[in-house]
């Protein structure tokens, strides 16, 4: 397991840990619900650095990666970002990413232990094109601000008022004397704002935050709690709720597809299964009430199965048990009740769950 850059700060801060996709994450600091509630009601921050990252540079770099992924590349602006995702020629998930253009480079955020694998497939294709594909995680790291009061925090640690950011657009920063790139993310939370931070600053800008953050209620946020913002949110994240089988649509990833761009892998599955006008299953919401449910559990009608759960949390907006989860087209009405392999009923529900 890669240990996290920070991780004796956090265990200081009594954090408990676990492993995501082969990499240590913070999973709570004793009292997930506190955490919860800053994110919700003041302020949270949650050390991202586990994410991994590739870096692709060379005067071809947009053309490539814009015939490789269904977001479009070129037609980025820099100093934007772009969620998309990577499929094969037979339309099922290589990984979802992040894509930040900037002048000079492509960057592109990964689910951890993702980089490996998005690097051996681009490289795949790689062959006449002026681009390169660089592993360099070990040189950035992600912090994230989840919450009302992130903008003032981020104004305590400037020096002055920072202005909200709108989803997916870039302002250069100094923190620490460090100069960092902030993010507006539609992510989990609307006042989210990801700091983009060279690696060896890590420690620097954390305590940073931390310090301007003490007047304004800010907690450390782990991994547990931040799934449950996730969760509510309706949003999918790879390696839980979408694998290599998952077919974008699937996974209500429409915003993370470009219609108008051209060609690229598998762009054929997508245009037939987009002019059919439904998918077989899509991912749903599922009110569970007080029963513990696993991920994988099936989920019936009568005698057939029609679906099964991927992620499960226990949601104070909704007062129980939800859950995403994919659930056959003839049963995806709000309010239709399924019932689980092992005997109890569940009702599907409209995403997100706020």
């Amino acid at each position: 397991m890669e240990p996290l850059t920070l991780h004796f700060l956090h265990e200081q801060a009594g954090a408990r840990f676990t492993a995501v996709g082969g990499r240590e994450v913070a999973a709570d600091y004793g009292d997930s619900e506190a955490e919860y509630r800053a994110a919700r009601e003041a302020v949270a921050l949650h050390d991202a650095s586990y994410r991994e990252t590739l870096r692709i540079t060379g005067e071809d770099r947009a053309s490539f990666l814009h015939g490789m992924v269904t977001q479009d590349v070129k037609g980025l602006a820099p100093g934007t970002a772009a969620y998309t995702a990577m499929i094969t020629a037979k339309g099922a998930m290589v990984a979802d990413a992040r894509l930040l253009k900037r002048e000079a480079d492509l960057l592109l955020d990964l689910e951890p232990g993702m980089g490996a694998k998005v690097k051996e497939f681009l490289e795949k294709y790689l062959i006449s094109e002026d681009a390169e594909i660089h592993e360099v995680t070990g040189e950035w790291a992600l912090l994230r601000l989840l919450g009302p009061k992130a903008a003032e925090v981020l104004g305590a640690t400037l020096g002055s008022p920072f202005a909200p950011l709108a989803a997916n657009t870039t302002r250069e920063a100094t923190l620490a004397g460090t100069p960092v790139l902030l993010m507006g993310s539609p992510g989990f939370e609307k006042h989210q704002v990801d700091v983009l931070v060279p690696r060896g600053a890590l420690e620097a800008v954390w305590k940073a935050l931390v310090q301007a953050g003490g007047a304004h209620g800010l907690k450390p946020l782990g991994f547990q709690a931040l799934e449950l913002l996730r969760v509510e949110a309706g949003v999918p994240r790879y390696g839980q709720d979408m694998v290599d089988t998952t077919i974008p649509l699937e996974a209500n990833l429409t915003h993370a597809i470009s219609y108008n761009k051209g060609c690229y892998i598998g762009q054929e599955v997508i245009a037939r299964a987009t002019f059919r006008g439904h998918m077989n299953r899509k991912l749903a919401g599922l009110l569970l009430g007080d029963l513990e449910v696993a991920p994988g559990t099936e989920l019936r009608k009568g005698e057939k199965k029609v679906g099964w759960i991927t992620s499960v949390v226990r949601s104070p907006v909704q007062g129980q048990r939800v859950a995403l989860g994919y659930v056959h087209r003839d049963h995806l009405t709000p309010g239709t009740e399924l019932t689980l392999a092992e005997g109890p009923t569940v009702k599907v529900a409209p995403l997100p769950f706020l």
